[in-house]
């Protein structure tokens, strides 16, 4: 069993938590996930590593309820502990492999879009420890719903913000600011990551090729096994298939079909309302015997 032993609340429905994973925190690298299932009723969820303390032997992760298992999830406290937490899966962040010397030399744009800015965030802080400033952009629907500003500030040589309705930095998309980036402001970038709700890297995608800016994003919101055997996660990178799982889950936004993608992340709403309509019943039955 993997025990929580910490846990906060970083906006509506999305925590944070560290949990005992020794093993996973011993190997793991930015740009991984872990597979947690909540109980023996549980599914497979996979979830990005957010960051880890491999003296301690702690993963941090971050998730936000949107089905039955993740809504179940909610329900945790500290002393609680997860069946299984598989890990660390899927290929590290290209740069963790690149000689610093090289890094240094260029300057990277990372835009995080919602609970993105979790997985954006070891990834920041890996370059800021080996010496290398890099900008980062991250976005919401409002400012209560940001996450993980501060831990973020800390590591970005700047850091902005993008809220859809104003409440907080610039009013609109993370797209806005990259235009005013680079267009208005003559920055240069020779790398951006983006990672997000699909349609956003979509998008950042589609302008970063207008701006010739190289662009990485992950796919992980398709992965349903995480070891390569459903095929749920499958993709076309450059018109080739690939496995988010096992082959990602970054891969060049400018050659991955998002439209694609974008139908295949839409299976599984009909199931997944489903799923939550019988953990709603559960719980008014006053018996929550696990989420199947």
């Amino acid at each position: 069993m993997y025990e929580i032993t910490r846990l906060e609340k970083l906006a509506n429905q999305t925590l944070l938590m560290d949990v005992t994973a020794p093993r996973v925190a011993k190997h793991c690298e930015p740009g991984q996930f872990v597979m947690v299932i909540l109980d023996e009723f549980g599914e497979r969820i996979p979830l990005t590593i957010c960051d880890y303390d491999r003296a301690k032997g702690l993963v941090t992760i971050v998730f936000q309820s949107v089905g039955a298992s993740t809504e179940a999830m909610l329900k945790l406290e500290i002393g609680d502990a997860f069946k299984d937490f598989a890990g660390p899966l899927g290929c590290a962040a290209e740069f963790v492999n690149e000689e610093i010397t090289a890094l240094k030399a260029k300057k990277f744009l990372f835009v995080a879009g919602g609970v993105g800015a979790a997985p954006v965030y070891p990834q920041v802080k890996w370059l800021h420890q080996h010496g290398i400033k890099v900008d980062v952009i991250i976005g919401a629907k409002s400012a209560n719903m940001l996450i993980l500003e501060q831990e973020l500030r800390a590591v970005a040589a700047n850091l902005y913000i993008a809220t859809d309705d104003g409440s907080l930095g610039q009013h609109g998309l993370v797209t806005d600011v990259i235009q005013k980036l680079v267009t208005d402001m003559g920055q240069k970038y020779d790398e951006c990551v983006a990672i997000g709700p699909m349609i956003m890297m979509k998008f950042v995608s589609q302008l970063t090729q207008k701006l010739q800016i190289p662009t990485t994003v992950s796919m992980n919101s398709l992965m349903v096994d995480g070891t390569g055997m459903c095929g749920a996660c499958r993709l076309s990178v450059d018109k080739k298939i690939k496995f988010a799982c096992v082959d990602g889950p970054e891969f060049d936004g400018h050659l991955v079909d998002f439209d694609e993608a974008l139908k295949r992340q839409q299976m599984y709403q009909a199931d997944e309302a489903k799923a939550m309509q019988r953990l709603t019943e559960n719980h008014e039955g006053g018996c929550c015997g696990g989420v199947k």
